[in-house]
């Protein structure tokens, strides 16, 4: 076994064998963020996973090839998606060494900027070379001062996509929208929506886990019938739920839809989703929707000069005031 293999790399060996070194020693780092879409079907979710094949592990492993960065650098992402779960629009940072970049930091003013913004235009080029057809990083840009790209975000927005149409979904699209064999209402949908909006206890609609809060604002949550597109032969179209919080705990967004599925389809009445939120506990009757369905689309954050404040801000635990 090779030296390198076994002892912690210094920026002075990896510059001898070829790689750079991502640990102490490793010289200045400059923080990028990354825009990222995914198809998530054959993912078992973002975060990492040992023998699992995931968003977050892909990306890494990409990186860490056309960066020549070993150990891989990490990423820290704004949103964890669960398996299956599709996005479009995630946002990612990192913070890698700035001579593994080649060429003048990506601070450089003048005629160094245009060269440094060109180096980072060719590593998206390079990471779509080495990456799966399944996800993409389609910009990389060096990170303002302050900005995380998990605790500077100000909102996230999700679309559940469904179909109702009673012969089933399109099978173009069945990797991004749920088949409802029932016909839903959205006047229904959007009348129960409507009681769930504000900074409220979601524990009903999310699972639990230590130590954290499942204390969200839920800012919008409306839904809409598209028609189908021409020529298509289906009849029922989609429906659509737009979901915007400042944040959202483990499979809460699945967890709403579920719930407003079956007041839809007239199975529960549109007063339950308030009831089952105003309960704070998880009830057996909300299901779940699956995870092909739900999409991230956007992930938003503040002006560059608030971005620190508001990573502090969302680093506080949450806790509501009871009348």
């Amino acid at each position: 076994m090779r030296e390198s293999e076994t002892a912690p790399q210094t920026a002075e060996r990896a510059a001898a064998d070829g790689t750079a070194a991502t640990g102490p020693g490793a010289g200045p780092v400059v923080r990028l963020r990354l825009d990222i879409a995914y198809d998530g079907t054959d993912f078992s979710g973002w975060a990492r996973q040992p023998d699992r094949r995931t968003v977050q592990g892909e990306i890494e492993s990409a990186l860490g090839r056309v960066l020549r960065l070993d150990p891989a650098p990490a990423l820290t992402v704004a949103g964890r998606t669960d398996a299956g779960v599709h996005a479009r629009g995630q946002v990612a940072h990192v913070d890698v060494p700035v001579a593994a970049l080649g060429g003048p930091t990506p601070e450089a003013n003048g005629a160094d900027a245009a060269e440094a913004a060109e180096r980072l235009s060719r590593l998206a080029r390079r990471l779509a070379g080495v990456l799966p057809p399944d996800v993409r990083v389609h910009r990389v840009t060096v990170a303002p001062e302050g900005f995380d790209a998990r605790f500077s975000a100000a909102f996230r927005r999700y679309c559940y996509r469904v179909c109702d149409d009673p012969t089933g979904v399109d099978p173009l699209l069945r990797r991004q929208v749920l088949w409802h064999s029932r016909p839903l209402d959205v006047d229904r949908m959007n009348a129960a929506s409507a009681h769930l909006l504000g900074e409220h206890d979601f524990a009903a609609f999310c699972r639990k886990r230590e130590g954290a809060t499942t204390i969200r604002e839920l800012r919008r949550l409306e839904w809409a019938r598209e028609a189908p597109p021409p020529g298509a032969a289906w009849r029922g179209g989609l429906v659509t739920a737009t979901v915007v919080a400042d944040a959202f705990c483990h499979s809460m967004v699945r967890a709403l839809v579920g719930a407003l599925l079956a007041v839809g389809d007239g199975r529960r009445p549109v007063e339950w989703p308030a009831q089952v939120l105003a309960a704070r506990v998880r009830d057996s009757g909300v299901h779940v929707a699956p995870a092909h369905g739900l999409c991230l689309e956007e992930v938003g954050y503040p002006p560059d000069s608030e971005l620190a404040r508001r990573a502090a801000q969302t680093r506080r635990v949450r806790t509501l005031t009871v009348p």
